[in-house]
C-alpha cells in the first residue's frame, strides 16, 4: 500500500515536474517506487500493482458514431532527437523546445539529461537506452545505464561496437551484447565506420548526432539494407536545423567535426499515433474526425499511413491547422506493402484489413522482432482472439489469406507491455461490438491520453480486475 500511495503522489505532480524540467528546474526526487509498480490511471485513481499480480484490464465497448476532435500527442519520435540535440548544443535547459512529447520515453530522457545520477535507469524507453549510449560515450563522466528485464534482453551490441571502434569505453555489466552498460564518457576519436542499416535505423541516428562532436568527425557506411529510412533523413534535417551539415550519398553518410547551434524547435504531432484514428474512422460505420497539428509536409516517415488508407476507406483532408478524416466506400481486395520504412503502422494495418475481410501480405517487418515485443508473434497470438489466423514467413512477412478461427468475446487481448499492441486492437471494438484489453496502462510510453480520448468520441470504457 506504501508503494500505491507513493506512486499517486509522484503521478499527480509528473505534469509539474515536467513543465519546469522544460524549464530547467529539476525537482529532487523524495521518493523511490520499486520496479516492479505499474500503474493505471483513469478518473484520477491508480488500479494497479503488478507485485500484487492484480490483472488490470478495460472493457472497451464501441459507439455507432465516430465524430470527434483530438489533439493528438507530439511526436516521440522528434521531441526524443530534439532532447538529444538540444543538450549537444550546450543547452542544460528545455526553454527552447516547444510541444515536447508528454509520454514515458520523453520523460525518462529529459530525466537522464538532467545528470541527477550517473546511474540511470530508462525502464522500457528503447529509444531513450540507444540514443543515450551514444551521448554518454562523448559525455565527460562514469555513466551506467540499465533498463526494464524486457530492455536487458533487446540487443544493443552493433551500436556498443560501433561507438568503441570509434574510440568509446563501453563494458557490459551483465549478458554479453545487452544492458546494462558501464560507459566512460570521453570526446570520441571518430573515423570511418560501417554498421548494418536492416537491424535499427536508431544506431544509425545515435552515431549520427554524436558525429559533430568527434574529432575526426563520421563517415558512415550502410551495410545491406536500409530499413526505416525516413528516421535517418528525420534526424539528418533536424540536425541540418541545428546548424550541422551533413552528406548522404547511397550508403554512405559524412558528417565532419562542427558547432552544434542552439534554436528554437517546435515538435509535431504524431502520425504514429493518427494511424489509430484512420483505423477506427475505416471500421466504423459512419462519422468523421478532426486530427489537430498534422501536416501533409512531414519529416515523419508514419504520415504514409494517409495514402494506404485512401484503399481502407478513409480520406484525408489536409486543412491549416490539421487535418481532416472522413469515412468513404473504398475498399479493396488484397491490401499489400512493404513496412520497411514504417514498421510501426504493421500492427494497425493487419488489425484493420482482417476486420474489413481484406487479405494481406505485410513485407518489411524485420525489425519488429526487436521492439517492445516480438511483434510479429504477438500478432499471431492476439489476433486468433478476434478469430483471425496470421501466418509468418521469412522472419519479415505477415500475411493473411482469410482463415479463421472461433473466438470468444470474454477472452481479452494481451499487451506485451507493448503500447501499439493496446492501440492496435482496441478499435476492434467497432466491429466487435467490445473487446477487452489487458495492461491498458501500456499506451502512457507513447499516448497517455489515448483512452480519454476515446471517450471522448463515444467510447464507453469500463476497468476490471
Amino acid at each position: 500500500m506504501n508503494d500505491l500511495i507513493r506512486f499517486i503522489n509522484y503521478y499527480k505532480n509528473r505534469q509539474t515536474h515536467q513543465n519546469l524540467a522544460r524549464r530547467g528546474v529539476f525537482l529532487p526526487v523524495t521518493e523511490t517506487l520499486t520496479n516492479s509498480v505499474l500503474f493505471l490511471i483513469q478518473d484520477s485513481y491508480l488500479c494497479h500493482l503488478q507485485k500484487r499480480r492484480i490483472t488490470m484490464q478495460y472493457i472497451l465497448k464501441a459507439p455507432t458514431l465516430l465524430e470527434g476532435s483530438i489533439k493528438l500527442p507530439a511526436s516521440k519520435s522528434i521531441s526524443n532527437r530534439a532532447l538529444i540535440l538540444n543538450a549537444l548544443s550546450g543547452k542544460k535547459q528545455y526553454n527552447l523546445l516547444e510541444n515536447l512529447a508528454d509520454c514515458d520515453d520523453t520523460d525518462v530522457l529529459m530525466k537522464a539529461l538532467s545528470f541527477q545520477s550517473n546511474k540511470m535507469d530508462i525502464g522500457a524507453a528503447g529509444t531513450a537506452m540507444r540514443f543515450l549510449t551514444a551521448f554518454l560515450a562523448g559525455h565527460e563522466g562514469i555513466w551506467e545505464i540499465t533498463g526494464s528485464q524486457r530492455m536487458k534482453n533487446r540487443p544493443i551490441k552493433i551500436l556498443v561496437d560501433a561507438l568503441n571502434q570509434l574510440g568509446a569505453k563501453i563494458e557490459y555489466l551483465e549478458k554479453e551484447g545487452f544492458p546494462p552498460l558501464k560507459i566512460d564518457g570521453h570526446q570520441l576519436i571518430g573515423g570511418e565506420i560501417g554498421i548494418d542499416g536492416g537491424i535499427s535505423s536508431q544506431y544509425l541516428s545515435a552515431l549520427m548526432m554524436l558525429a559533430p562532436t568527434m574529432q575526426k568527425g563520421l563517415r558512415l557506411t550502410v551495410q545491406g539494407e536500409l530499413i526505416s529510412s525516413p528516421y535517418i533523413s528525420m534526424t539528418l534535417e533536424m540536425m541540418r536545423q541545428y546548424g550541422i551539415q551533413s552528406e548522404w550519398s547511397d550508403k554512405h553518410i559524412d558528417i565532419r567535426p562542427q558547432p552544434y547551434r542552439a534554436i528554437r524547435f517546435q515538435v509535431e504531432s504524431d502520425w504514429s499515433g493518427a494511424s489509430y484514428w484512420y483505423q477506427m474512422l475505416s471500421l466504423a460505420k459512419e462519422g468523421s474526425i478532426l486530427l489537430k497539428g498534422l501536416f501533409q509536409e512531414s519529416m515523419q516517415g508514419d504520415s504514409r499511413i494517409a495514402t494506404w488508407f485512401e484503399d481502407l476507406g478513409v480520406h484525408t483532408s489536409y486543412l491549416e491547422d490539421g487535418v481532416k478524416l472522413t469515412k468513404t466506400d473504398q475498399k479493396i481486395q488484397v491490401f499489400q506493402a512493404d513496412f520497411t520504412d514504417q514498421p510501426d503502422l504493421a500492427q494497425t494495418v493487419a488489425v484493420t484489413c482482417a476486420l474489413k475481410g481484406i487479405h494481406f501480405r505485410l513485407d518489411g517487418l524485420q525489425s519488429l522482432k526487436i521492439k517492445e515485443t516480438d511483434r510479429i508473434k504477438a500478432l499471431i497470438n492476439e489476433s486468433q482472439k478476434i478469430g483471425f489466423l496470421f501466418n509468418e514467413k521469412e522472419d519479415s512477412i505477415l500475411e493473411w489469406n482469410g482463415e479463421r478461427c472461433s473466438s470468444s468475446p470474454e477472452e481479452a487481448i494481451d499487451t506485451y507491455e507493448d503500447h501499439r499492441m493496446a492501440m492496435a486492437f482496441a478499435p476492434a471494438a467497432l466491429v466487435k461490438g467490445t473487446i477487452r484489453i489487458n495492461h491498458p496502462e501500456v499506451v502512457s510510453k507513447s499516448y497517455p491520453s489515448y483512452w480519454e480520448d476515446l471517450k471522448s468520441c463515444g467510447f464507453i470504457i469500463e476497468s476490471a480486475e
